[in-house]
């Protein structure tokens, strides 16, 4: 399916703001973060790719991967002196890449059912026992436990769905 003008406006409106985040949170340059957006969503319609998981997931790995191509450019050639002779700093491929899978699986975590997910991030998030879950959740132990399993066989399943690899 070709990408017309009325789909890209779609995409940047329903995206770029959270997009837009998620490359700032990494990059800290404001211009720098709209020129990735506007290159992902370029790329976007350019390629018109097959999406068979979540569009937003897909538009998050091509921003990491500009990202990840501007760093490698900037350290292939001598770093620019700006004013007052400081140098640009570029996004350090590492912490786009923990920041891109703090936001896929955030992102996961909502589709999983309020039971699941509260059982998760009791155990995970807020790092409690299954005793402190269950007396936090107000439900018995073993439901705790239980839930847990399925909830993380659930997030697997909706990980694998948005083409996240493990």
């Amino acid at each position: 399916m070709p990408l017309d003008e009325d789909v890209v406006a779609s995409i940047y409106r329903d995206h770029g703001a959270a997009l837009r985040r998620f490359v700032l949170s990494a990059t800290r340059d404001p211009q720098l973060a709209e020129d990735v957006v506007q290159e992902t969503v370029l790329r976007v319609w350019q390629q018109t790719p097959e999406i068979t998981g979540s569009l937003r997931s897909y538009l998050y790995r091509t921003a990491r991967n500009i990202m990840i191509d501007n760093y490698r450019r900037a350290r292939r050639r001598p770093a620019e002196a700006l004013d007052g002779g400081l140098t640009e700093q570029a996004a350090v491929p590492e912490r786009v890449d923990e920041m891109l899978n703090r936001v896929l699986v955030e992102e996961a975590l909502l589709r999983l059912s309020k039971e699941h997910r509260e059982v998760l991030v009791a155990l995970h998030y807020r790092r409690f026992t299954v005793n402190e879950a269950a007396v936090q959740l107000n439900i018995p132990s073993g439901t705790v436990k239980s839930r847990a399993y399925y909830a993380v066989r659930a997030l697997r399943t909706i990980l694998d769905e948005m083409g996240v690899e493990q």
